[in-house]
């Protein structure tokens, strides 16, 4: 399939609810109608302990494709693969409620950039009612910092991509949470001051692939006798403005809209 041409008929990333609801035993939350990556589930065997998600800001299939050499040392701890269309208007917030509610935008209520803090029934929610420990670790004032606030959970505000690395690696390490969410931003901040293949950005790429790298290692060395599911979820895609000849996204096009998720089940 020519995910140019047909990339409307890809899973959503609405769909990762789903699928960690449903590694986990989880009852979904209330607005989460949307299947879970069957490619996913058909490799699970039994119910999973423990979850990593890394959530980067930005990185979409054509960084894969361009890139592949880079995406190679992901799929060294993540090997499956599934492509997936984000939700319009292909903007952080609205992106990552999607994500983490399984709802679609008209649905969870934030239909533009704003980021507010959402009412509606999350994943966090959802596991929280299951009795699991929940960390979102988060660049302070970042998206997913802010809209899932007010919830039973462990909040982690930090000052950039590299404190929120640390501490995710302290709370691998000790092994209290059943699932942590890790963002970071650096590769859209850089896309937005210059273009999504300037050598700037593709040096933010490295950096979270890097970042990536280390917490895949710690989260084998500190959870490997849990049952567990590593995830790089990112949210869209990019492109450039040709007005202002800068990075940009919120498009219902390929470059914004396709990503590629990778996942390890152990």
């Amino acid at each position: 399939m020519s995910y140019t041409e047909n990339y409307r008929k890809l899973p959503c990333i609405t769909s990762v609810t789903s699928t960690v609801c449903a590694l986990m035993g989880v009852a979904p939350p209330a607005h989460a109608t949307t299947a879970a990556y069957d490619e996913i589930l058909s490799r699970a065997s039994g119910e999973i302990e423990k979850c990593l998600i890394y959530a980067p800001d930005a990185i979409g299939y054509d960084l894969c494709t361009a890139y592949s050499s880079l995406f190679e040392k992901i799929k060294q701890h993540a090997p499956q693969e599934v492509l997936v269309q984000s939700v319009f208007p292909s903007v952080t917030p609205v992106c990552f409620a999607s994500m983490f509610t399984g709802a679609m935008p008209r649905v969870h209520g934030i239909q533009q950039y704003e980021r507010p803090v959402l009412t509606c029934d999350t994943l966090f929610d959802a596991l929280v009612r299951a009795k699991k420990r929940v960390a979102i670790v988060a660049v302070k004032n970042s998206s997913i910092d802010l809209i899932f606030k007010n919830r039973k959970l462990d909040y982690f505000s930090e000052a950039y991509d590299p404190e929120v690395t640390e501490r995710v690696i302290k709370l691998l390490k000790a092994a209290e949470h059943d699932f942590i969410l890790a963002y970071h931003q650096e590769y859209d901040d850089t896309l937005h001051r210059t273009t999504p293949f300037r050598a700037e950005c593709i040096q933010a790429l490295e950096v979270h692939i890097e970042s990536f790298e280390r917490l895949a290692k710690e989260f084998e060395r500190a959870w490997g006798k849990y049952k567990r599911a590593l995830f790089s979820a990112p949210d869209h895609g990019g492109h450039v403005d040709p007005i202002t000849g800068k990075g940009t996204h919120g498009e219902d096009i390929p470059e914004d809209m396709v990503v590629k998720h990778f996942v390890r089940l152990a």
